[in-house]
């Protein structure tokens, strides 16, 4: 009788892995200025260390080049773009050891199923004096269309169902760093207000973006709870406009 141990229960993933590469395929761009600010940041960022990186791979496809080699890499293939174009996985990264001189990231990580794990590839892709830069979604981001989805569903329904991605707390950021074995970790936070006419308003940026809903334990949504939703979201407006908040972390290590 064979009596070897039987193998553990693979853990569920939070986030729907085709899911998220289909959302990111269909994104439009018209509602790109969010990852365009993050972009730019990167960009001032980089330029400020005024050195010269030779290799750099491109984590959403970011925009900076100017190195000898560039390679984007994003998990849906109508957005790859660059001198070299890779598809995949932020935390399957499909590179040696000691490949790039420079990683950028932008808008690209708050997706992640193992957020510490990409983190730890991403070191582990950096050459000696490399250098790690990123900047996405966490923090409080779209806290009042969360707030204002799950009263409605607690209130319509009796139950609270996970409609927005869980974000990374700010106060983790430069913790998730140190884990991964980075140096000199930085950790830092940006908030972006941004105004609209509604609720509605909001969902077709997102949708736009490629920022549905990707979580495996996702239900659809009932029209009469996002109706009430968007009647409660509406009771924030301020001059005619409603206010949602989005933070964005930037973080900054080096493999030493």
């Amino acid at each position: 009788m064979d009596r070897s141990p039987a193998p553990e229960a693979s853990v569920a993933e939070p986030f729907d892995r085709s899911a998220r590469r289909r959302q990111r395929g269909r994104a439009s761009g018209a509602a790109d200025f969010l990852r365009a600010a993050i972009s730019s940041e990167l960009s001032e960022r980089v330029a400020a260390l005024d050195r010269r990186f030779a290799h750099v791979l491109d984590i959403g496809s970011t925009g900076i080049t100017g190195s000898e080699l560039t390679v984007a890499l994003d998990p849906a293939p109508r957005r790859a773009a660059g001198p070299t174009s890779v598809v995949g996985d932020e935390d399957r990264l499909p590179f040696a050891d000691s490949s790039f001189d420079l990683i950028v990231s932008a808008a690209a990580l708050h997706g992640v199923n193992d957020l510490p794990g990409a983190l730890i590839q991403a070191r582990r892709a950096l050459r000696q004096d490399g250098v790690f830069v990123a900047g996405f979604f966490g923090g409080t981001s779209l806290s009042e269309l969360r707030s204002d989805l799950l009263a409605a569903e607690v209130e319509l329904t009796g139950r609270a169902a996970a409609r927005i991605l869980p974000m990374v707390d700010t106060d983790m950021a430069a913790g998730l760093l140190q884990r991964a074995g980075f140096a000199d970790p930085v950790a830092e936070v940006d908030t972006i207000t941004v105004r609209y006419d509604d609720l509605f308003a909001v969902l077709r940026d997102l949708r736009a973006m490629g920022e549905g809903n990707i979580l495996q334990s996702r239900s659809p949504l009932r029209r009469g709870v996002l109706a009430d939703a968007a009647q409660r979201f509406a009771t924030r407006a301020s001059s005619g406009r409603i206010a949602v908040t989005v933070q964005v972390i930037y973080l900054t290590g080096w493999r030493r």
